[in-house]
């Protein structure tokens, strides 16, 4: 993972938060929940997965492009960069 740590931690909690309301997604199928209330949670889901995804690829981009020491690798062309953000859309 790239980024400070401080970074990396907002990562961290939105994916943990996601991982909670997701759980809760799950639950309110189960139990037969209205069916706006769980594409409201369902959306909100979406949301905490794509910022973090966004946090991730904007915390990394000038090292991705610039870090040749990533373990050997080349770095990231601008063209893989696009479209790594775009997998996010």
């Amino acid at each position: 993972m790239v980024g400070d740590e401080d970074s990396i931690a907002l990562v961290l909690n939105r994916l943990r938060r996601a991982q909670g309301q997701l759980a809760g997604v799950i639950s309110m199928i189960e139990q037969g929940r209205d069916c706006k209330d769980v594409v409201t949670q369902l959306a909100a889901v979406s949301r905490a997965l794509d910022r973090a995804g966004f946090k991730i690829v904007a915390t990394g981009l000038r090292e991705c492009l610039t870090d040749t020491d990533r373990e050997g690798k080349e770095p990231m062309t601008e063209a893989e960069l696009e479209k790594l953000f775009l997998a996010l859309a």
